[in-house]
């Protein structure tokens, strides 16, 4: 809980599937980030991905990806220890209330619980996104000045050094 808000993290179950179903995003922002419509099926298939709903209460207001393993070298070639956050959002329906922010406040202690191997978060964001950088930046990110070009242009790789008892 955050600044009022009882949001949490918590691993994808199938209560939540249909309201992860009907998430939108304005266009300013779904050229970003994929809806949970388009990546859930896929992050529940895989095995080194975990599906991840950012609840409010006991609803959902906004979901990502943690994602580990050698499949993630063509986003960070120091992936041993990392993993990436992918297809973070919040739905349009819930945005303006600080959700994002106590989503990624609550993030650091989520990962050590649920991947204790991992010392790094590490996700990319496009250089356009100025709300989403913003946000991570806030967020305690660092930004090394690792670059990637995605399907949607230049993008940053930031970093987050995990104290999980390495």
């Amino acid at each position: 809980m955050t600044d009022g808000l009882r949001i949490s993290l918590q691993l994808y179950e199938d209560k939540f599937h249909e309201q992860l179903l009907a998430f939108q995003l304005p266009p300013e922002q779904a050229e970003f980030t994929a809806l949970p419509a388009e990546s859930l099926s896929e992050a529940l298939r895989a095995p080194d991905k975990l599906a991840v709903v950012i609840a409010e209460a006991e609803l959902a207001a906004g979901f990502f990806i943690l994602h580990t393993g050698g499949r993630i070298a063509e986003f960070y070639s120091n992936y041993s220890e990392a993993v990436l956050v992918r297809a973070f959002l919040v739905d349009s329906a819930c945005q303006g209330r600080g959700i994002a922010k106590a989503a990624m406040a609550l993030l650091p202690a989520f990962v050590c619980n649920h991947l204790p191997q991992v010392r790094e978060i590490v996700l990319t964001v496009n250089e356009r996104n100025l709300a989403a950088l913003a946000l991570y930046l806030h967020s305690g990110f660092c930004d090394h000045g690792l670059r990637r070009t995605g399907g949607k242009g230049p993008q940053r790789i930031l970093q987050y050094a995990l104290n999980n008892g390495a």
